[in-house]
């Protein structure tokens, strides 16, 4: 990464960047909102009110220990300077937790430790996450970080349309299976898990090979750890003088707490509520890539030209109508409209809100306050889905529940009109 102490970045090492962005997208949309999700309450629990709530609590205590671990940690990658090695261990966990799901037989036996490896899996995504974003600022050409993070964005999408294309069509709907799968124990299925876990380290690797890595530091692991816990504190403490990146974050919290909970359970939602099979799911899945990769894209130049606040409000407001409007159609047909027009804008707001703590983030302090990002999509993250599981059980209505996501998206946008457009930092 570009700095006095490290090697320039070159054109490939951007490509690289954004490669992994192809890479380690399906773990999240294939894994947690489209295949297991589904598969887990229906084929594992075996019934779809209760499997949504424990699903949703998994996801729950999974933000948390995101909301932990990940200001933790980035502190620590930015006392150490070892962001590249940090990102290589979480992605090999993340590479382990789905290759496991192999063994993710269809019985109600196996809900628990299936539930566990998910939830890792997830929190080793998510913290892999925080040091790749940390390279954003100092790998983008001067004027183009909202670019570079929307081709980010959009092959990250579009990586996960392939995934979802290839388990669709090579696995689940393949007739007969391929390698002798047998579809009476759901292996068809539980195959998804394993090619996740080689597609990630098929398209991951480039990153390791051609990203030059912050200059390590002349500190000890033990030293790093130290060193990194005080200046979280200091970071901590000194937000109230950084009044853009407090409002920025509070209103993340909340935004993306919507977003992350229509991704955790908008696959059980089409479920239940219009009957959808794994397939039909995986069919959506591949639409609402489609469009979400392009809304990433065109809404990159955007970013850059209007500026990532102006984005984020558009962004929102298109959220807020389009998932009210899911929540109110009566019709598969009614969904799918609702749901592609969502992904128009679910592109952008993640893209911007990336480029956004580029832009706020104080030189030098890149992984730590991508870390406090980390720390904003999820320290209520455990919020949205419980808040749907608790409704969802109390009403026996998995629409009355999701409605809950609603107003994290109104409150959110409220916060972040309070972000002012130019930063000024002390």
């Amino acid at each position: 990464m570009a700095s006095a102490a490290t090697a320039p970045v070159s054109a490939r090492a951007r490509a690289a960047w954004c490669l992994y962005d192809w890479a380690n997208s399906p773990f999240p949309t294939v894994v947690v909102t489209f295949v297991f999700a589904a598969y887990v309450t229906r084929g594992i629990v075996g019934d779809e009110v209760r499997g949504t709530a424990l699903w949703a609590h998994m996801l729950s205590l999974s933000g948390l220990a995101i909301a932990l671990l990940g200001p933790v940690v980035g502190a620590i990658g930015d006392a150490g300077g070892r962001i590249k090695s940090w990102l290589f261990v979480f992605t090999g966990a993340t590479i382990v937790a789905g290759g496991s799901l192999w063994f993710a037989a269809p019985d109600p036996d196996n809900t628990l430790w299936v539930m566990a490896v998910v939830g890792l899996g997830n929190v080793a995504f998510e913290i892999a996450s925080v040091f790749y974003n940390a390279m954003l600022p100092r790998i983008a050409q001067p004027g183009r970080v909202g670019r570079l993070s929307g081709w980010g964005w959009a092959l990250g999408y579009a990586g996960g349309l392939a995934c979802l294309s290839l388990a669709l069509v090579g696995l689940i709907q393949a007739d007969p299976p391929p390698f002798g799968l047998d579809p009476a124990e759901a292996e068809p299925v539980r195959a998804v898990g394993p090619l996740v876990a080689l597609w990630l380290l098929l398209f991951g690797w480039p990153l390791f090979v051609f990203m030059p890595d912050v200059a390590r530091k002349a500190t000890t692991s033990v030293q790093a750890v130290g060193g990194g816990l005080r200046q979280l504190a200091r970071t901590v403490r000194a937000v109230r003088h950084y009044p853009n990146i407090a409002w920025f974050l509070g209103a993340k919290m909340l935004y993306i707490d919507g977003l992350n909970t229509i991704f955790g359970l908008g696959g059980i939602y089409a479920a239940i509520r219009f009957d959808m099979a794994i397939d039909e799911i995986l069919l959506f899945g591949i639409a609402l890539n489609v469009t979400a990769a392009a809304g990433a894209l065109t809404f990159a130049w955007v970013d850059d030209w209007a500026g990532p606040k102006r984005t984020l409000v558009v962004g929102n407001l298109g959220l807020l109508a389009t998932s009210a409007a899911i929540l109110l159609a009566e019709s598969k047909l009614g969904f799918w409209i609702g749901g592609l027009a969502l992904g128009c804008f679910i592109g952008p707001v993640q893209s911007s809100s990336r480029s956004m703590m580029a832009r706020l983030a104080p030189r030098g302090m890149e992984a730590e306050m991508f870390g406090l990002y980390a720390f904003s999509g999820k320290a209520t993250a455990f919020l949205g889905p419980a808040v749907v599981g608790w409704v969802t059980l109390a009403t026996a209505s998995p629409r009355i529940g999701m409605a809950a996501i609603l107003p994290f998206f109104a409150l959110g946008l409220a916060l972040l009109t309070r972000v002012r457009t130019a930063p000024t930092l002390p």
